[in-house]
């Protein structure tokens, strides 16, 4: 069998016309390239097709659109080849695979898939898929075979025009067979050099032995230079690289036009010398391309951008510089000053020329932290800066300033107070006796302070009166009132530094309430040591008492509801005599007889009450004491006071009874008080019983003359001893009073409490006499009046240190903290006052906490210190003696010497707080050197200086530190009380309030962090805070509300923390009611509302808060009382105002045992959270 291969390249006109009803008729003509391929076995003819078509749907196409097109003018390809449209196309071998490629264009983007014109489907192995990569439609058939023979359409639709490009695929049954080879010649070195540059170049050597070329050397070379040509000819530069020159902070773009004849060439853009890694820059660098426009796009330029930016594509390479220009910091504007009202967020604002890392806010120069307090935020351009001060107090008044580099503006803040009103006032109130009666009331403000007046006099908290302030509430509980409870009640409200009073008045009315016997007792008979029992019964359980044999009982007594029984374990003969059940409005009375005796008897629980409880009376008042007894016959009854007989005169009477002594003292004087003893005899026998009687009076004046401490200044300090006689009573205060000499009226300077004997006061005027007096209190009143003698303030009197001639003897307080090891003694240093040099007196540590010190100069003041010494040697100097008094502050001074004029001999440093006008000297005696430290100052106070001068001509004239000092304290890193109420572990019912309290300390105050599960706390708490304590409170706790909470202090010098185990137990608990409502829209709008519930009880008309700050639609209102209905309300409330409340319909009553009902649904009455559903309550 004889294959010819024969190639032939036909041209034909080729005219295609489409028509159809619908669609436009578009005529053109292509001329097709047919290139055929003929294998002959016998006589057979094959040729291949490429042909192009377009079939329109409309005519007009709008603006920005177009048909689809294939890129490129279509040809045939008889190897494989990647141009602007590829089509792999032509013979193909048994078993071997084609690859059919097209890149098509339009918009709208057309859709593309592959047909055969025979109508035979696509086999279902081929593969068709768009290559993201090439931007190329493919379709790819896998072993070929003789069925694969087709004309294939790749048809690219949209919705104006379809365009459809036709080829073959000539698929031969073998590969043919090479004919017989025979060396080739060429004629010249540049036809040879034609002939390589198109093979590869593994393939030279061949291609020299088939045309027997033998000098390749030489042609090698020029080979290689004319291929470099060729490839600079590939590439044609339109627009080269440019450089640029540009603000920080813009997006910089370079940019170059150029052709390519190969689109795959490498392309590499260069910084410097290192190459951008483009995928790992998070953005930086971007790389475009739109057509021959290549660009590299750098976003957010600053400084370190700047440099040489090359664009390299194959061997050649093309650079620019980027240039950053800085623009100079400011301000765009001046930061307002503010006037806020307490409690409302203050806003501060400033704008910068351009974005900076170091900017700060800061509060009388100490830099701000964000935190609750402060809410710091910065514009996504970081050009705007805002501080928002929440929850404004009076202590956030002060200078605020923005600094950003060495730029500062400043503004300051104004707080003004909340005026005090009365949201709700006091209401009168009508209680039975016995009862618990409760006046409350509702302020504007929760800063104030409160104080409980009746009938004009201050009510002290009790067992009596019980007074609760919670938030804006306050109230006022009287336990088991009294008819003597009834009167006018006032409440007086104050704020801090404002002495404004703000009163709110009420009357309570208590009605009297009588007992009814239902069952009355009856007579018992019994022997000695029968147990037995007297029983009454009342229609009311309120009431309860006995009288047996003319004295109470208290013991042996059940009571069980309505049912009062005295109940007689062992019959006593003290136990014969007259019983009375005595209520108020009713008595019962009865008699017990026992078989006793003939021997007077005191029955052993009176023996046991007169000696364990004296009798207690009141000077003026009368001495009645009653001691029951049984005798047959009746003794001879004599009573003694203090080892005399007691015998009958004017202010003595005694009475005897057949089975009761009485004694009777009138008009009760101090001298009364004492041991009382009756003695009973008969002819059987004796008995006596002992009591003691106490006649309670004012207390005698304290004892000896007042010792003067200190005389310094406008400063006084005083010591007196306690009273000897206190009359019974512990005297609860002593009052100091003090008068001008020549004045005669004595002005109130001071109260201390009783066991306090030493005082101080600053009220009086230095160089003036004064004489002062002192009075001991108790509840009886005030004792007569101790005076001092005539004293002049300012007459210096050391208080730690006395002179004695040329010594002096100092004391000193143990240190706190004994470095882990016993303190072995101390070693005590002198100073003079106004120098730093400390002289110690003793080598070894002196034993004890007292020492005197001698070889003093006379008329020289002196300080003193102490170092306490262990085995690890002498620890820090305590504070200096002089620097001790009202404050637990000092500032440091110290100046220079007098440029002219004669040498100085001394200085006289002088003070005067802020708000003063007059100067007070710090030091009586001038001192020598040029630094003195000032003691005794009030923390946080403001102070001014000024010093003068002296030497023989006189004092010169002051010269004043330009700004005032203020006394802080020391600084101390935060630290929490361990003595107070907080607790590692701690478990609670769920529906009762969650209380975290703790106390710390630390200098400045520190700051506050909550957490809980390593999360900050948000949501249903609140947190008050104060200087030295904090509180975590959560009115109705749930079981999810478990977990480890977590608190933070935080300050300059250091932070500590304190974890807290937190359990939740689900436990029904009583006296409670949840409430259930719908959400209103106002809670999605706006994301500062919150709902507000509130409860009233029926019988008054006045609404009180019992939560705020809720934002769920559910909630559980505690602490409600058994026995009284409620109505309930729930207000949306926003910084604007209050929404229309949603009230219940219906009262909701809480019995003892159970709810009156089940759940309760209700309609509201005006307005609602949300629009108009219900309100469900269900009992607790």
């Amino acid at each position: 069998m004889t294959t010819i291969h024969q190639q032939q390249m036909l041209q034909e006109h080729v005219s295609v016309e489409f028509s159809s009803s619908t669609t436009h008729v578009q005529t053109f003509s292509q001329t097709t390239q047919i290139v055929g391929e003929v294998t002959r076995t016998g006589s057979s003819h094959r040729s291949t097709v490429e042909f192009l078509s377009l079939v329109t749907r409309s005519s007009d196409i709008p603006a920005g659109e177009s048909v689809p097109e294939f890129v490129g003018k279509p040809h045939p390809i008889t190897a494989p080849e990647v141009a602007l449209l590829s089509v792999l196309g032509g013979p193909g071998v048994l078993g071997d695979k084609a690859v059919l490629q097209a890149r098509v264009q339009g918009k709208p983007e057309p859709h593309v898939s592959w047909k055969r014109e025979s109508g035979v489907p696509v086999k279902k192995s081929a593969k068709m898929f768009y290559d993201s990569i090439n931007k190329e439609h493919v379709l790819k058939l896998e072993l070929l075979t003789s069925d694969d023979f087709d004309n294939y359409k790749c048809i690219a639709s949209s919705d104006h025009a379809d365009a459809i490009y036709t080829m073959s695929l000539l698929v031969t049954e073998g590969p043919p067979s090479a004919p017989k080879k025979e060396q080739k010649k060429v004629t010249d070195e540049k036809e040879m050099l034609e002939i390589l540059s198109k093979v590869p170049k593994k393939d030279f050597e061949k291609v020299y032995m088939e045309y027997g070329f033998t000098h390749f050397r030489g042609l090698l070379m020029r080979l290689k230079e004319m291929k470099k040509k060729v490839e600079v000819e590939a590439i044609r530069i339109l627009k080269p690289l440019e450089d640029i020159e540009t603000k920080i902070d813009t997006t910089v773009v370079f940019d170059c036009i150029m052709e390519l004849k190969d689109p795959n060439v490498k392309m590499t853009w260069i910084k410097g010398n290192e190459p951008l890694r483009i995928q790992y820059s998070l953005g930086k660098y971007d790389v475009k391309q739109m057509s021959t426009k290549h660009m590299l796009v750098i976003t957010n330029m600053n400084m370190n951008d700047a440099g040489i930016y090359s664009l390299t594509v194959g061997d050649m390479r093309m650079s620019a510089e980027l240039t950053g220009l800085d623009e100079p910091l400011k301000f765009l504007g001046e930061m307002k000053s503010l006037k806020v009202t307490e409690h409302q967020t203050a806003v501060f604002e400033i704008c910068l020329s351009k974005k900076v890392l170091n900017f700060v806010w800061k509060f009388n120069g100490k830099e701000l932290k964000r935190y609750d307090k402060y809410e710091i935020m910065a514009s996504e351009d970081g050009l705007t800066h805002t501080l928002k001060i929440k929850d404004v107090r009076l202590s956030d008044g002060g200078e605020f300033s923005a600094e950003a580099g060495n730029l500062v503006k400043k503004a300051q803040l104004t707080t003004d107070c909340i005026p005090i009103k009365f949201v709700s006032t006091l209401e009168n109130f009508r209680v039975k006796e016995r009862s618990r009666a409760c006046l409350e009331y509702e302020l504007t403000s929760k800063d104030v302070i409160l104080h409980w007046k009746k009938n004009g006099q201050l009510l002290e908290h009790g067992t009596k009166y019980s007074m609760n302030h919670e938030d804006k509430r306050a109230e006022l509980v009287i336990e088991d009132a009294q008819l003597s409870d009834s009167g006018e009640y006032t409440i007086v409200a104050m704020q801090d530094g404002d002495p404004t009073e703000h009163y709110s008045t009420a009357m309570v009315t208590v009605e009297e309430c009588l007992a009814t016997v239902k069952s009355k007792m009856s007579d018992v008979h019994a022997a000695t040591g029968i147990p037995a029992e007297l029983c009454v019964v009342l229609k009311d359980e309120k009431w309860r008492a006995y009288h047996g044999l003319g004295r109470r009982i208290v013991k042996q007594i059940v009571k069980q509801g309505v049912v009062h029984k005295l109940i007689f374990s062992g019959r006593a003969p003290e136990h014969e005599g007259r019983y009375m059940f005595r209520a108020k409005g009713t008595e019962s009375e009865t008699s017990v007889f026992i078989a006793n005796p003939p021997h007077p008897t005191i029955g052993p629980s009176v023996l046991k009450a007169l000696a364990t409880h004296p009798v207690t009376v009141k000077v003026g008042h009368n001495a009645n004491i009653k001691v029951p007894f049984w005798a047959k016959p009746l003794p001879k009854v004599t009573w003694y006071k203090d080892g005399v007989e007691v015998t009958e005169e004017e202010r003595v009477s005694m009475e005897h009874l057949e089975d009761l002594a009485l004694l009777t003292i009138s008009n009760c004087v101090r001298e009364d008080s004492g041991l009382i003893l009756l003695r009973l005899k008969n002819d059987h026998g004796s008995v006596t019983a002992t009591l003691h009687l106490s006649v309670l009076d004012r207390p005698k004046p304290p004892q000896g003359r007042v010792e003067f401490l200190e005389l310094w200044g406008s400063c006084v300090h005083l010591k007196r001893k306690a009273p000897k006689d206190k009359s019974g009573r512990l005297v609860t205060q002593s009052i100091v009073e003090r008068r001008a000499i020549g004045k005669k009226t004595w002005i109130k300077t001071g109260k201390v409490d009783g066991r306090v004997t030493s005082f101080s006061t600053n009220e009086v005027e230095e160089g003036k006499a004064y004489q002062f007096r002192i009075l001991a209190v108790n509840p009886e009143g005030g004792s007569d009046p101790l005076e001092t003698e005539e004293v002049f303030a300012g007459n210096p009197i050391a208080s730690s240190v006395r002179r004695h001639q040329r010594g002096h003897n100092c004391h000193r307080n143990a240190p706190t903290q004994d470095g882990g090891d016993t303190v072995l003694g101390y070693i005590v240093e002198p100073g003079k006052i106004g120098s730093n040099l400390w002289v110690p007196v003793n080598k070894d540590p002196i034993q004890g906490t007292k020492c005197t010190v001698g070889d003093l100069l006379e008329d020289t003041e002196y300080e003193f210190r102490a170092m306490a010494v262990n085995k690890a040697g002498p620890g820090q100097p305590s504070v200096p003696s002089n620097s001790g008094g009202q404050g637990s502050c000092h500032i440091s001074l110290a100046w220079w010497e007098p440029a002219q004029g004669d040498p100085p001999s001394g200085y006289i440093p002088e003070m005067r707080a802020e708000g003063t006008k007059e100067w007070s000297k710090c030091i009586k005696i001038p001192i020598s050197g040029t630094c003195y430290t000032v003691g005794g100052l009030t923390e946080r106070q403001k102070y001014f200086f000024r010093i003068r001068a002296m030497n023989e001509a006189g004092v010169g004239e002051p010269v004043e530190l330009g700004e005032g000092v203020r006394g802080m304290p020391p600084p101390a890193a935060p630290k929490f009380d361990l003595s107070a109420r907080l607790k590692s572990h701690m478990v609670v019912r769920a529906g009762t309030a969650l209380c975290i309290h703790a106390a710390f300390s630390g200098s400045p105050p520190p700051n506050v962090i909550w957490q809980k599960d390593g999360i900050p706390t948000k949501g249903r708490e609140t947190i008050a805070k104060g200087k030295n304590h904090s509180q975590f409170l959560i009115n109705s706790s749930k079981c999810s509300d478990s977990g480890l909470y977590h608190i933070l202090l935080q300050n300059e010098f250091g932070e500590a923390h304190y974890d807290i185990h937190m359990r939740v137990l689900f436990e029904e608990v009583p006296n409670t009611v949840t409430l259930t409502w719908n959400h209103s829209p106002d809670m999605q709008e706006d994301g500062e509302a919150h709902y507000v519930i509130m409860k009233r009880d029926a019988s008054t008309a006045t609404w009180f808060t019992a939560a705020e700050l809720v934002f769920s639609n559910k909630y559980t209102v505690t602490g409600l009382l058994p026995g009284r209905k409620y109505y309930f309300r729930v207000v949306v409330r926003n910084e604007i105002c209050d929404n229309d409340p949603l009230d219940s319909k219906d009262t909701w009553l809480v019995n003892k045992d159970k709810s009156e009902s089940g759940d309760l649904q209700v309609r509201i009455t005006s307005g609602s959270p949300d629009g108009g559903d219900y309100l469900k309550v269900t009992a607790g």
